[in-house]
């Protein structure tokens, strides 16, 4: 964790708090049936931390940062934003309600996220008339000044999303999250859609702007190269639990659970890889007696198909937790 989360989290309470989040979504042509996404997640975020999340495609990744977002309602639990529990405003009254501007979100595929009818200076404009009450002088002056924040070219403000590049448009999404002072930002895959080149212009910008703003945030990313270099702490998920979290360093350098050995060897220079056997386990009515990885674990044992493992602590008292019956040994 960097000095300055540390100091912040050591001398406050954390600004998100999760606790026992679930989110089912019933299946079509099954009575009864029901996909768990996320499955009974735990998490906090500190003010001015930077929050990694990781995981395989399917593993409840983007359901769970749309349920932080206030996009979904939750199907139990509690989202706890500076102490005030935003699951307990329906998402669409949320839209509406004091704390979306606290909350902003940074989407995937920067195109699938601008409307191609608003210019640039539209889109990053449009939270400012929702949910601030600036006049339309001070909402042009706020444009402005957010994209020189973000590094775009005032002549680029009349412009519609096909007239700009990925970079451009990614700038776009950056300013419009930004435009009403969040402090949380939740970035789910924010340089996913675009060429390496580009991802790393991204990437240095939202690590600057972090560090200038002093914004709390959640990173979601395949790229667990970036997740390493841009977060304090990692959560990595597997079929809709967390099963490890802590200090980013420490998870990278010595994962504990066997699907977090499994994805960190993926790493090129990670030495040998960690192939899991078997198939992934279906997410519809999960029986919850049973381990997650349970019939691909290399170090399952029968206790696994009995016992659902809980996150404990490893060792001292840095937060490092994994949900696995055979830490000890692992």
């Amino acid at each position: 964790m960097s000095s300055v989360a540390n100091s912040m989290n050591a001398s406050t309470p954390p600004i998100l708090q999760v606790e026992r989040l679930h989110k089912r979504f019933a299946v079509t042509g099954q009575r009864g049936a029901f996909l768990h996404a996320v499955d009974d997640v735990s998490l906090e975020i500190g003010r001015g931390e930077s929050v990694g999340l990781v995981g395989e495609s399917g593993c409840g990744k983007s359901t769970l940062v749309r349920l932080l977002a206030r996009l979904h309602d939750p199907s139990e639990g509690r989202i706890l934003f500076e102490g005030q529990d935003l699951a307990e405003t329906p998402a669409l009254r949320f839209a509406r309600s004091p704390h979306r501007s606290a909350v902003q979100m940074v989407f995937q595929d920067p195109t699938d996220s601008l409307n191609p009818r608003y210019t640039a200076r539209h889109t990053i404009g449009e939270p400012l008339k929702l949910l601030t009450t600036l006049t339309a002088a001070q909402q042009q002056l706020r444009v402005q000044e957010l994209s020189e924040q973000v590094g775009l070219p005032p002549e680029l403000l009349d412009r519609y999303p096909h007239q700009l590049s990925g970079g451009q448009k990614a700038r776009v999404g950056i300013a419009r999250a930004l435009a009403v002072h969040p402090r949380l930002l939740i970035l789910d895959e924010p340089t996913a859609a675009l060429d390496v080149s580009v991802q790393a212009v991204v990437l240095q910008l939202l690590q600057r702007l972090r560090s200038e703003l002093g914004l709390s945030c959640l990173f979601v990313s395949h790229d667990l190269n970036v997740v390493r270099l841009l977060t304090d702490r990692v959560a990595v998920m597997y079929l809709g639990r967390i099963v490890e979290v802590g200090p980013s360093e420490a998870v990278f350098r010595h994962p504990r659970h066997p699907y977090t050995r499994a994805l960190i060897s993926s790493i090129p220079g990670q030495g040998p890889r960690i192939k899991l056997s078997g198939e992934v386990a279906s997410p519809i009515n999960p029986p919850h007696e049973v381990c997650r990885l349970h019939g691909r674990c290399p170090i399952g044992q029968d206790l696994c198909a009995r016992q659902m493992p809980q996150l404990r602590a490893i060792g001292d008292d840095s937060g490092h937790r994994a949900a696995c019956h055979f830490i000890d040994g692992a």
